[in-house]
């Protein structure tokens, strides 16, 4: 089985937690027996040809180094919507992306290695990229949606015909969550669509060797934007149950670690100062995935305060670490996030009841353990790479047939 992933995210180098899930399903794929090739967009620095844990991956110029900006930083809709530059650069992204698959396909056919599938990652933009490019004997088309490209379906109109365009020209169509693929069958009723989550190395993320005891705290991995909900955490913070847990602790502060960046960072520090927890607000800014473990491994609790999150991988993480999470009961993350095995959902914007889930877990070691062991079963079981791989060579072989 030869594939070919399109993507315009896709680690930039080992460690990088830019499109980790697509490059963990690539290699779980060859691992498996078959052959993926990647092409995404370039960046300023980045090699255009090379190589990550076996994957090729081909890196495709589309404006000036000074431009070629949308991809990997997860902030592509800003820069789009904000100036003609990011507009132009959006334009020349999928005329170079649409260029290089015509011309990679063309080459592996010539050479007698044909691809038996491309697997396009987002429908917006990989998927629209390819859309009425495609030419009799090509090899058939899968398009995953991971959150983002449906969320911008979603609340913009204009968008609900491309993207019912774009889908109506995949052999199957996957969503990464049953929330996500209900959401994209909303807007586009005829199509085919799989609910197919992405992998997790587990490899790395795994419990701490540090007794339960030890664990200290809060975490929150994500974007500082409204959509994740940052400013919701902090607001628990201060919530009655916090304090009356700390009241309890003899005054001991909870510590809240925050890790990422994002447009609304400078206005959530300054409401964390106002709520007087400029003291206990630790900020990481973005890190490597292998920088997160640690900071998983010593947490009591991730805090997981989301709107119409794709799927949640954070979480995934979390809990393949042995740490519960509390999430908002949105999105797909009621798919990782499952009550019955060690997760805790709260209602959407319920601060005090967040609060109360999380000062739970905090005075609770016995139930975060137990919470953290049986979340980590979970987790292995349905989002290990080789699990994760099998079932899309099934939708494959499928699609091939």
């Amino acid at each position: 089985m030869r594939v070919l992933f399109v993507t315009h995210n896709v680690p930039r180098f080992s460690g990088d937690a830019a499109g980790s899930f697509v490059l963990r399903l690539a290699v779980a794929l060859q691992s498996a027996g078959a052959v993926v090739d990647v092409i995404a967009p370039a960046a300023a620095g980045l090699a255009l040809d090379e190589r990550l844990e076996g994957v090729r991956i081909q890196r495709v110029r589309y404006a000036s180094d000074a431009h070629m900006t949308l991809a990997y930083v997860g902030n592509m809709a800003e820069q789009v919507t904000a100036s003609w530059s990011g507009k132009l650069a959006l334009v020349g992204m999928l005329r170079a992306m649409r260029r290089a698959v015509r011309e990679r396909i063309e080459a592996a056919a010539h050479a007698g290695q044909p691809y038996d599938i491309v697997h396009a990652h987002w429908w917006f933009p990989a998927g629209l990229s390819l859309w009425r490019s495609r030419h009799v004997g090509d090899p058939p088309l899968v398009i995953t949606m991971h959150g983002s490209d449906v969320r911008l379906a979603h609340r913009t109109a204009p968008a609900h015909g491309v993207m019912r365009a774009v889908l109506g020209e995949a052999a199957i169509c996957t969503a990464v969550s049953g929330w996500l693929a209900e959401t994209a069958l909303r807007i586009a009723p005829d199509a085919s669509i799989a609910v197919s989550p992405m992998p997790v190395d587990a490899r790395h993320f795994v419990p701490p060797a540090m007794p339960v005891s030890s664990r200290r705290g809060i975490l929150f991995v994500g974007r500082l934007n409204a959509q994740k909900g940052l400013a919701d955490l902090l607001e628990a913070m201060v919530s009655p149950a916090m304090r009356a847990h700390e009241a309890q602790r003899a005054g001991e502060t909870t510590v809240l670690d925050v890790v990422g960046d994002g447009p609304e960072g400078e206005a959530l520090r300054a409401r964390a100062a106002a709520l007087g927890l400029a003291e206990r607000v630790r900020w990481y800014g973005a890190l490597p995935q292998p920088a997160l473990v640690p900071l998983y491994q010593g947490a009591r609790v991730l805090a997981m305060p989301s709107r119409e999150e794709g799927l949640g991988l954070v979480a995934v993480e979390a809990q393949l670490c042995g740490t519960p999470v509390v999430a908002y009961a949105d999105g797909g993350v009621v798919d990782v996030v499952r009550t019955a095995h060690g997760g805790t959902l709260v209602t959407v914007g319920d601060i005090p009841a967040l609060g109360d889930a999380l000062a739970r877990l905090l005075a609770d070691e016995g139930a975060a353990d137990e919470r953290g062991r049986l979340a980590r079963d979970d987790m292995l079981a349905r989002f290990a790479p080789e699990a994760v791989a099998e079932r899309y060579l099934t939708h494959y072989r499928q699609v091939v047939r």
